[in-house]
């Protein structure tokens, strides 16, 4: 029987041996299945701050680029893309391949030569005069490694073009008051030096004095009226206002001048009542009026009509049988001292704001201008308006 206890221990232990080698196979399961859930989640965050880092990029109003260590695209976001008005996918592009363009190249270089770009500009060719300001920086971690570099783009495209517009305003200002002052001061030296002794000399020189006084005070009228109305200031006192009966008005005080030229007016305007300030539509269908008989032809017509639009809106329109505007100059005749005919506008007085006055007024009240012409077919202005009640 001795040799049953061996064989008892025997089966022992291998039951022993097989039950702690289960226990562990499941032990080294378990820890296996932790650790992939570990590895899931470190995934998902992972996913999940990229998604974020996504949605945070795309949410600037800057456009931003990141570059690798070997300088491939690794993100452009939504701004970016934009503003270069790109089509193609980035990533993994040199920006060379990606854009096209040498100058930001160069400026990669100095980046990568340790030399930071702040505010720098740059004119994008062949995209409509778009201007960039561009900052960059290279990345580093904490051992002071470079791990790529971060370009961040800003459009400065509508502060280069109010800058323009700004020059161009003080030049033409310049230039309108210097005209009628150049003439004020050479006419008084003149009648200083012994013309006002001539009755008849000082009587014709004080007229072109009063004439160019007038022209002077009156673009400093326009000049205020125009800043008031850009800047938001000028209130509208708004009423009921009987368009048929103020165009009426108009004809009365520009009879004048259409009779200088033999110019019929024309009032076909309905009984329409608009919801407007009285004065600034003066205005309006005074500049309108006296630009149609100043470049109508002689023994022309004007003719002022109206139609109802939907949604409340009157629309309004001043029509002469003049020469009509040239094609590329229809886009540009409600811009600040823009003139059709420079020479010929200058010889008939003016500002040069009138249209431009006209614009803002309408605009100020909810309405749109426009103009339509052919060469040799005249001109037609048009307007709309909130409709009274």
């Amino acid at each position: 029987m001795w040799f049953i206890w061996p064989l008892l221990l025997l089966a022992a232990l291998t039951g022993l041996h097989f039950w702690w080698r289960g226990k562990y196979h499941r032990q080294i399961k378990q820890q296996q299945t932790a650790l992939n859930e570990v590895k899931r989640q470190v995934q998902q965050t992972s996913l999940d701050a990229q998604a974020q880092q996504k949605v945070l990029f795309d949410s600037m109003q800057e456009g931003l680029l990141l570059l690798d260590r070997n300088q491939k695209i690794y993100l452009a976001n939504r701004a970016f893309i934009n503003l270069l008005d790109l089509k193609s996918e980035l990533r993994g592009k040199t920006m060379v391949e990606a854009l096209r363009l040498h100058e930001l190249d160069d400026l990669l270089q100095r980046v990568e030569a340790g030399h930071p770009v702040s505010d720098y500009e740059f004119k994008l060719p062949n995209l409509n005069e778009r201007w960039l300001q561009i900052n960059a920086a290279a990345i580093t971690n904490a051992s002071g490694e470079r791990e790529g570099t971060i370009l961040v783009f800003h459009d400065l495209s509508r502060l280069k073009q109010l800058e323009r517009q700004r020059e161009e305003f003080v030049a033409n200002v310049s230039h309108e008051l210097r005209t009628p002052l150049s003439l004020i001061k050479g006419y008084v030296e003149t009648l200083l030096d012994g013309a006002r002794d001539n009755p008849e000399v000082a009587d014709r020189f004080l007229k072109i004095i009063e004439r160019n006084a007038n022209r002077l005070d009156l673009l400093i009228q326009d000049l205020l009226t125009i800043s008031a109305l850009e800047s938001g200031r000028l209130k509208l006192e708004l009423q009921p206002v009987n368009l048929q009966s103020l165009v009426d008005k108009v004809f009365n005080h520009l009879q004048s001048k259409a009779d200088n030229k033999n110019v019929q007016l024309v009032n076909h305007l309905p009984e329409f009542t608009a919801n407007g300030d009285a004065n600034r539509l003066d205005q309006v269908f005074t500049n309108l009026v006296d630009n149609a008989i100043k470049y109508g032809r002689v023994d022309g017509v004007v003719v002022v009509g109206g139609r109802k639009l939907d949604e409340g809106k009157l629309e309004i329109s001043v029509e002469d049988d003049g020469p009509g505007i040239p094609p590329d100059a229809l886009d540009r005749v409600f811009e600040r001292f823009f003139r059709v005919d420079k020479a010929r506008s200058r010889d008939q007085g003016g500002t040069g704001l009138g249209l431009s006055i006209v614009k803002h007024i309408v605009q100020s009240h909810g309405g749109k201008v426009g103009v339509s012409s052919e060469l040799g077919q005249g001109a037609r202005f048009f307007l709309t308006l909130p409709k009274a009640g």
